[in-house]
Formats: C-alpha cells, structure tokens, sequence
C-alpha cells in the first residue's frame, strides 16, 4: 500500500481539462466589450449634444450653477417623491 502526504503546494501546470462554458466565454468577452464601447460612445455622443446652448443639460447646469442651494433641495425632494412612489 502506497502512503501519501499531503502539501500545500500549489501545482504549476493547468488542470489537464477545460470548462466547455470557459470557451464560449471567452470568444464572446471581445463582442461584449465591442457593443460596450460602442454604447458608451453613443451616449457620449448624446450628452455631448444635450450640453448644446439652449439644450436640457445646458439649461441645467446653468440653473445648478446659479441657484445650487435650490437646485440641490430640488433633486433631494424630487428623490424623495421618486422613491415613496417605488414603494
């Protein structure tokens, strides 16, 4: 009878099969990160477009930049409201 020892020693070598689902991962990680890019370049694009004179994001960051005591009690109670109504 053959006696073995235990070790804390971590093998250097891979394990000797590979998970099938670790493939289709990997060959669909680079398409997720191409739709991701694309995305985040799309709503780049849009906010770069709001923050046009006269657009939303402009008006709002002007009103924010006059009034931020206001503009900061407005968004607390607007949460507030948003947030019973979740309930």
């Amino acid at each position: 009878m053959e006696i073995k020892t235990v070790s804390d020693d971590i093998p250097l070598s891979p394990p000797m099969f590979e998970d099938p689902d670790a493939a289709i991962e990997r060959k669909s990680r680079p398409d997720a990160i191409d739709a991701l890019k694309s995305a985040v370049a799309r709503v780049k694009g849009l906010i770069e477009a709001g923050r046009q004179p006269g657009m939303p994001l402009s008006v709002l960051s002007n009103i924010a930049r006059e009034a931020p005591l206001g503009s900061l009690c407005l968004a607390f109670l607007l949460g507030i409201a948003v947030g019973r109504r979740s309930r």
